[in-house]
């Protein structure tokens, strides 16, 4: 009995193992976070991407989403026309991990919100995994008071915080690129251009946790 329930305890590991890849996951995704793809739709992109099709399904809506990358820990999902999914298996320790995902809306400028949950899809507080950057960290330190003043003036004009986050396909880094000035107008977008810090901010996965470079 004893050996019987060492055999089980065994294959269950082994199971939950295999279960803990991009695509497995995906597919067990629950509706509820996932409302416009069903689990037909989520198990049809792997096997088109596997069968070197284009992985295009309709979703419920009736329009089209398309899986673009799929890897053992990425993927990268066009959900609509306005909207995309990048997720990402990060390790916590050797045997337990984490998904990152991140949501990005279209409208009409990028904005993205930060996920984490566990192999379960039990959603995990984002704080324990991540601190977002405030919007000052893309703006250099005027060196002038005519410039601190000019600055000052022209993000009165930029009155809203809107960040696209950027999973990488190829390590377990995030970038976060300030699209604020996207939605400005000309004028404004070229006088304030020169405060803007010119590269994204990225973040690397250390110790169960993503921390700035």
């Amino acid at each position: 009995m004893r050996k019987i329930l060492i055999i089980a305890g065994i294959l269950l590991c082994c199971l939950n193992m295999q279960a803990q890849d991009m695509k497995s996951l995906f597919v067990a995704l629950p509706d509820s976070l996932s409302p416009l793809l069903t689990e037909v739709n989520r198990a049809d992109f792997g096997d088109f991407l596997a069968s070197n099709m284009k992985a295009q399904v309709k979703n419920r809506f009736g329009n089209t989403s398309e899986m673009l990358k799929l890897t053992d820990d990425y993927l990268l999902l066009k959900v609509s026309a306005v909207s995309t999914a990048e997720m990402r298996l990060l390790p916590l320790n050797d045997s337990v991990k984490v998904i990152c995902v991140v949501q990005t809306y279209q409208g009409p400028v990028s904005d993205s919100r930060v996920s984490f949950y566990d192999t379960s899809w039990k959603s995990l507080p984002a704080e324990n995994f991540l601190t977002l950057p405030a919007e000052d960290a893309f703006y250099k330190t005027p060196v002038t008071e005519t410039q601190t003043d000019s600055l000052k003036n022209l993000r009165t004009r930029a009155d809203m915080f809107l960040l696209k986050a950027v999973l990488s396909e190829k390590d377990t880094s995030l970038s976060f690129v300030y699209t604020t000035p996207d939605y400005l107008d000309k004028e404004t977008l070229k006088e304030i251009k020169p405060y803007l810090v010119a590269v994204p901010l990225k973040y690397v996965w250390q110790n169960g946790r993503f921390v700035r470079l």
